[in-house]
């Protein structure tokens, strides 16, 4: 493989990161002023603190890459804002909202996992590989903690 490829490689990993972790921060923040427990919301806001160090982290990497972040699609943005916000208040239940959470960390992980396993077999490692596995990990840290609120 060559070293442009790898690059690319690089640079796409590096895009699905930012874009995953952007995902879960705004998630996060539609969520919280619909959370009435006190320790879920101190759960939730410690992963939002982490879901942005993880942008910032990501954001860096790309910017030394050259490549500027890029947003999610303001229109698939609000949508999943509104389905959030909708599914938030049929069922306000702190149960209800962690198991949201395990959904979106879930499909996060499966996502991750999958441009991880492109990316290895590419030959893609260094600083964008680590970060892309610490937020796999951290991601499925998540689903863990999420389930003791179910």
């Amino acid at each position: 493989m060559t070293s442009q490829n790898q690059t690319s490689q690089e640079n796409k990993l590096l895009e699905e990161t930012y874009k995953n972790v952007k995902m879960g921060a705004d998630a996060i923040i539609t969520l919280l002023p619909r959370v009435n427990d006190g320790d879920f919301k101190t759960e939730l806001s410690s992963q939002l603190c982490r879901y942005e160090d993880y942008a910032k982290q990501s954001a860096d990497l790309m910017q030394k890459s050259g490549i500027r972040p890029k947003e999610e699609n303001p229109v698939s943005r609000i949508s999943a804002k509104m389905g959030i916000a909708m599914n938030a208040m049929m069922d306000g239940t702190t149960s209800h909202h962690a198991q949201m959470m395990i959904e979106g960390a879930t499909m996060g992980i499966t996502d991750m996992t999958r441009i991880l396993h492109e990316s290895e077999e590419k030959g893609v490692s260094g600083e964008a590989l680590r970060l892309a596995k610490d937020v796999t990990a951290y991601e499925e840290d998540t689903v863990e903690r999420m389930k003791r609120y179910l």
